[in-house]
């Protein structure tokens, strides 16, 4: 009986040192493939993005929490590290980067917020280094078992673009005056939609 109480502990303690020390090889394996920056930019290898995602399923084996899909933990607000196949966050970048050219603009960074079985996804670009924008994704989870959800894509808005003025060129700013006059000579229900975003077909985030 003693031996079994002075086992328990340790046996715990190994654990925990184990997922500790796979959550620190992963994020070394993130600094080593460039973190977000280089993933949305093309910028990491086949070799290192198997390396990342090996460690992430190793991770994932000694995840503390039996039922992580039903797990309160989960709800909150999460900041997109790596996304792949399945992920909310590849439906948003695709959007992304498919609809914008890579000269043209550059995405930033992605969240996203669970909430009572649903999710929304956030990603930050920037669109000729003085404009921001945000692609805003609505989806809807449901849970298929204790390691995995489905997701259902609601709806997709492109948030109307914020501009930075003192970022702006010089050779810009009055095509930029004169853009923002016609846009206030727009009928209110036009202005209106544009300054609350516009929508975008789900078809184009399969």
């Amino acid at each position: 009986m003693v031996q079994q109480a002075v086992q328990g502990p340790q046996a715990a303690y190994a654990k925990e040192m184990e997922r500790l020390s796979a959550k620190e090889s992963l994020l070394l394996a993130f600094k080593d493939a460039g973190g977000f920056k280089a993933l949305v930019s093309g910028k990491t290898n086949d070799i290192q993005r198997i390396d990342v995602i090996e460690r992430i399923t190793a991770l994932e084996r000694l995840n503390p929490t039996p039922r992580p899909t039903t797990s309160p933990f989960l709800e909150g607000r999460w900041n997109f590290e790596w996304f792949g196949s399945g992920s909310p966050g590849l439906f948003a970048a695709r959007f992304i980067f498919e609809t914008f050219p890579s000269s043209l603009a550059n995405l930033s960074k992605m969240d996203v917020f669970f909430k009572d079985g649903n999710a929304k996804v956030t990603a930050s670009l920037g669109l000729l280094n003085s404009i921001e924008s945000k692609f805003i994704l609505q989806t809807k989870l449901s849970v298929e078992g204790p390691l995995r959800m489905k997701e259902e894509s609601v709806e997709g808005v492109l948030v109307s673009p914020t501009v930075i003025e003192d970022r702006v060129p010089e050779q810009l700013k009055g095509a930029l005056g004169q853009a923002a006059n016609a846009l206030q000579q727009l009928p209110a229900p036009i202005r209106d939609a544009v300054a609350t975003g516009l929508k975008v077909p789900l078809s184009k985030l399969r």
